[in-house]
């Protein structure tokens, strides 16, 4: 059984139209749908996990490259896309990962970021359950 490290805690109140913060108010976030609202600023779930999921896989990234000892600079940008799916029963997400790596060649960071896309925790929590694209660059 996994011990637990460290626990976050956020609540949301109204769902989409409404707020989220988390615990100790680092987070204190406006929420706006922008399907039905172009005017209001503010966040929303799909921009919310985009955020945690290019933090969490960049880690994992940069993890996976220390085993093997690269030395990389590494750019992570999670694009989140909120899907109506009606063979699904409704909505989904998709998730495009965009990986920019200096410090290795094309075919070393192809393998980097399949080895990150197995040992990244969000990508573990998401596999089989939505489409998540891998597109790494070596720059």
């Amino acid at each position: 059984m996994a011990n637990v490290i460290f626990t976050s805690k956020a609540t949301a109140k109204n769902g989409r139209d409404g707020h989220v913060k988390s615990e100790d108010g680092l987070i204190d976030v406006k929420l706006v749908n922008p399907a039905t609202n172009k005017e209001d600023k503010g966040s929303n779930p799909e921009q919310l996990f985009a955020a945690a999921y290019a933090s969490c896989f960049d880690g994992a990234l940069n993890l996976v490259a220390s085993k093997y000892k690269k030395e990389i600079d590494s750019l992570t940008t999670a694009a989140v896309s909120f899907l109506n799916d009606p063979e699904d029963n409704g909505f989904k997400i998709s998730v495009e990962l965009l990986v920019k790596i200096k410090g290795v060649d094309q075919n070393e960071a192809e393998d980097l970021v399949k080895k990150a896309h197995q040992v990244c925790p969000y990508s573990k929590a998401t596999r089989g359950n939505i489409d998540v694209q891998l597109k790494p660059e070596a720059v």
